[in-house]
Parts: structure tokens; C-alpha cells; sequence
């Protein structure tokens, strides 16, 4: 029970590493509020969530209507009277190569991503501060590697390392930690992009040390709980690569 009571937003929580996080932080005694635009599957993951914490939360909001993501906030505080941790997961994103990529192509990436993690985090820090809160942001290694037909995605996720960084530093002095994870894992977006891309897909799973992708709970998941528990309190800035060691920073 490493995060016992700890309060948790989770953005992007009804599929895929959200919902993966969200049932790894409820097994540990975290109050999550999940937060998504799919009604259907909110609803589904929040049955779940509520076997293990009754007092789970599904709030169902578009992350592109930025007027909207301080009342996210503001209901999860109001409902518990306190936030512990703020985890950005939600992205989307079309792929395209540099030449053929629209303006709307951009929006849409930078708006369903970076903007959603740069509010939210400028909303919540109110609450962090007096909880000497834990911030978990999402990075890829379509930036960190430059993926081909991936600018749009690549470009917000290196925004949000960015960004991020600045966070850590400027967040420290409160006691807040802000760290960023980059992921592969056998979400059901990417079994989508493998049956799209079979050759860009098995390119990709044979860079992989490990030889498998990670699991959503098991490996995201877990590696999410110790960011958000105190075992990583003297950690913050940092990227963990949680990709089978398919990219090694330096």
C-alpha cells in the first residue's frame, strides 16, 4: 500500500497505459480520478478501479477545451480535499510525413498533449504545494529517436520533456517532483498502429533488448507507482525509459 489515500489524476485512464496506471495505483491504495472523452470506456474502467477503491472518479471531459482543465482539477480537490499526484498520459496524434503535415495535423497533436499537460500542471500546482506533490508526464521514443511519419507527436512529446524539466526545477524548492516516463507497451493503440504498419511494427518489436512489449499494469504501471510514492522522492527531471532498453540515454 505505497500510496495509501494518495490522490491521483490520471488523464487518458479509460484504456491503455491509463488504465494500466490506474489499476496499479488503486491496488496501491490510491484515490484515482481517471479522466477521458470516451463515456463508455470511463465508465468500464471505473467498475473496475471501484473493486478495489470504492471512491474512484471518472470524469469525462475533452482535454482540447482548455477552459475545462482547472475544473478538472477543482472537482477531484473538491471531492477529496486534496491532490498527491498529477500523471499527463493522454495523446493523440495522426501520422504523417513532414512534407504532407497540416497545420491541423500540428493543432491536433499539441492540443490533445502538450497543452492538456502544461494547464493542468499550472492548475494543480496550487494543491501540490501542500501536499509536496509527484508529477508524471509522458514522453516518446518517437522524439527522443526522431521517428519517420511521426512529427506532429514527436514534436509535442519533446515539448513536454522540455517543459517538464523546466517544471522539476522551478517546482523543486516546493517539494514537488516532475519526471516523465517513455514508454512502449501493448496498449491497444499500438496493436491498432501494428495492424497499419506490420513492417514499421516488427521494426520496432525487434529493437527491443527485452524481446516483448511491456505490460500496460505490470510494467508502466509499476514503474508509475514508484515515481508516485516516496521511494522516488529525491528523483525529479529525469526521463525513465520503461522500453525494454530500446533507447539507452546518455
Amino acid at each position: 500500500m505505497r500510496l495509501k489515500d494518495k490522490v491521483t489524476i490520471i488523464t487518458g485512464g479509460a484504456g491503455g497505459i491509463g488504465r494500466g496506471m490506474a489499476m496499479a495505483y488503486v491496488k496501491e491504495g490510491a484515490k484515482v480520478a481517471i479522466v477521458d472523452l470516451d463515456k463508455e470506456a470511463g465508465e468500464k474502467v471505473l467498475k473496475e478501479l471501484q473493486k478495489y477503491s470504492p471512491d474512484s472518479l471518472f470524469i469525462q471531459q475533452d482535454l482540447t477545451d482548455r477552459d475545462k482543465l482547472s475544473d478538472i482539477v477543482e472537482q477531484v480537490a473538491d471531492k477529496y480535499g486534496k491532490i498527491d499526484i498529477l500523471i499527463n498520459n493522454a495523446h493523440a496524434s495522426k501520422m504523417a510525413s513532414i512534407e504532407e503535415t497540416t497545420q491541423a495535423d500540428l493543432d491536433f497533436s499539441f492540443n490533445t498533449g502538450f497543452y492538456p499537460t502544461f494547464y493542468l500542471m499550472q492548475a494543480a500546482l496550487p494543491y501540490l504545494k501542500e501536499t509536496k506533490g509527484k508529477i508524471i508526464n509522458f514522453s516518446s521514443g518517437a522524439g527522443i529517436n526522431g521517428h519517420t511519419n511521426q512529427g506532429t507527436y514527436a514534436a509535442a512529446k519533446e515539448a513536454i520533456r522540455g517543459i517538464s524539466r523546466v517544471a522539476a526545477n522551478e517546482f523543486g524548492p516546493f517539494g514537488i517532483n516532475v519526471n516523465i516516463i517513455s514508454p512502449i507497451a501493448k496498449s491497444e493503440g499500438i496493436m491498432k498502429w501494428a495492424e497499419e504498419s506490420p513492417e514499421y511494427y516488427e521494426n520496432m518489436l525487434s529493437g527491443i533488448p527485452m524481446g516483448r512489449l511491456g505490460d500496460v499494469e505490470e510494467d508502466i504501471g509499476r514503474t508509475a507507482v514508484f515515481l508516485g510514492s516516496e521511494d522516488s522522492d529525491y528523483i525529479t527531471g529525469q526521463t525513465i525509459m520503461v522500453d525494454g532498453g530500446s533507447i539507452k540515454l546518455r
